[in-house]
């Protein structure tokens, strides 16, 4: 703060990993390891400064810390941003001890979901199963007096399966994760988890090309939940705001979906794989409903996009690790349940696409286009889900996606992955209940 900064924090991590891959129906690696260090903020206005260390003294975090104020120096003087700091308690999120991994039982396991993979059929011609645990225990300071300390084990499992027929290869994955310890292989059956990977292959191997045109789509609980993170997600990250980069931009309080739609992100639901106690700021999380009833309620903030706005954190400020700047980013974002039976939305569709997996896609926030891989698909035909299709593509617009979903199941699903943004990788839940878009365009491989 001796240059003349708003505000600073320093962030204090040490991380704990392992992995442990079967291939081949053997052991292909088993390691782990641990990286340990700090980050160190200034804000001063607009301006921020951050310096890292990998060496945990005294020396090394005082040079951090004048290296940060030191390029703030020069800067010129421009608005002091006020610092809101929430009142708010931090949940409870993580098991109170998370078991520690015996690597023998994690390569039984592992063993176990090949040979349960292979056993499908002899068209599965390879199987990958993959272990990996994150342990982190990190602690937070910041210039307002706070201090933070959090710890946290994270868990996934993942299970990749190529099937082959006639010189044609097919790609099945599936891959469950937990903010948990040794205790989520006790609720998670790996052997079902390879199956399902190993069936999606099997079963793109027999599908139809995929037709082109617009139609209705019908996606189903949990899987549904990455279009919502990408296509409308990202575009209400409030970094993106500011840089006038988003659709969203100045449209709170404004219609945004439709009226059956409400959208929330919430860190706080215990023992999800994006779910945290505090973000990497210190803020406690919450549940930000940002979308309710087709009403856009809130941006998601970090700490210091939060101050440009004079408004409070919503706990979305997060980092890679300690050598990265913390932005906002989201964390379990999800479409609320709403009062529809799933099989109803299926038969009351009389044509159309069923989409049982949702693959990758990408997103242009300024504009809100987007275009998403669907990697299991099917036709509905006459109100029943039909023939299986491969080569499907979801081409549309996030706004306009959201004002013409006609119809929200009851049922609630999600799903792990890993989200990318400004060149940093942080864990995210995404999910939803079964839902209908009135009509998109669908790109195939149709003639």
């Amino acid at each position: 703060m001796s240059t003349g900064g708003d505000y600073a924090d320093v962030f204090c991590q040490r991380r704990t990993t392992s992995l442990v891959r079967f291939e081949e129906s053997r052991v292909d690696d088993i390691s782990s390891g641990v990286d340990s260090g700090a980050g160190v903020r200034v804000i001063k206005g607009d301006l921020a400064a951050f310096a890292h260390t990998d060496v945990l003294d005294r020396e090394h975090l005082m040079r951090a810390a004048e290296t940060a104020a030191e390029a703030l120096k020069h800067a010129a003087e421009g608005k002091t941003l006020t610092i809101l700091v929430p009142s708010r308690k931090a949940p409870s999120v993580c098991p109170a001890e998370a078991a520690e991994h015996d690597v023998r039982k994690v390569v039984e396991l592992l063993s176990a979901a090949d040979e349960a993979a292979r056993n499908l059929s002899g068209e599965v011609r390879q199987v990958t199963a993959m272990h990996n645990s994150a342990y982190d225990e990190e602690l937070l300071a910041d210039s307002t007096g706070k201090v933070r300390r959090a710890s946290c084990t994270r868990t996934r499992f993942a299970a990749q399966v190529v099937a082959m027929r006639d010189g044609e290869a097919q790609v099945g994955q599936e891959a469950p994760g937990a903010l948990a310890g040794a205790e989520f292989y006790d609720r998670t059956d790996v052997a079902e988890v390879a199956r399902v990977a190993g069936r999606r292959a099997l079963a793109m191997l027999d599908a139809r090309k995929a037709p082109t045109g617009r139609m209705p789509v019908v996606i189903r609980t949990g899987t549904g939940g990455v279009l919502i993170h990408e296509a409308t997600g990202h575009g209400l990250e409030a970094d993106h705001m500011h840089r006038g980069a988003s659709v969203y931009e100045g449209k709170i309080d404004s219609k945004v979906a439709s009226e059956i739609v409400s959208v929330s992100d919430n860190p706080t639901l215990v023992g999800l794989w994006g779910s945290y106690p505090f973000d990497d700021e210190g803020t406690p999380s919450e549940d930000t409903l940002v979308i309710e009833g087709g009403i856009l309620r809130r941006y998601l903030y970090s700490r210091h996009d939060a101050m440009k706005d004079a408004l409070e954190s919503t706990g979305n400020g997060r980092r890679q690790s300690f050598r990265h700047l913390p932005i906002p980013r989201m964390s379990n974002t999800y479409i609320r349940p709403g009062d529809s039976d799933p099989a109803e939305i299926v038969s009351s569709t009389k044509s159309g696409l069923f989409a049982q997996k949702m693959g990758g896609g990408q997103v242009d926030t300024v504009t809100g286009d987007y275009v998403f891989a669907v990697s299991e698909g099917y036709l509905i035909e006459d109100g029943a889900i039909g023939p299986a299709v491969r080569g499907a593509m979801l081409i549309g617009n996030g706004p306009k996606t959201l004002e013409i979903i006609d119809a929200v199941g009851d049922d609630l699903g999600f799903e792990e992955g890993m989200c990318g943004k400004d060149g940093q990788w942080v864990p995210v839940t995404t999910g939803g209940p079964t839902f209908r878009i009135a009509e998109l365009t669908v790109g195939g491989t149709e003639v």
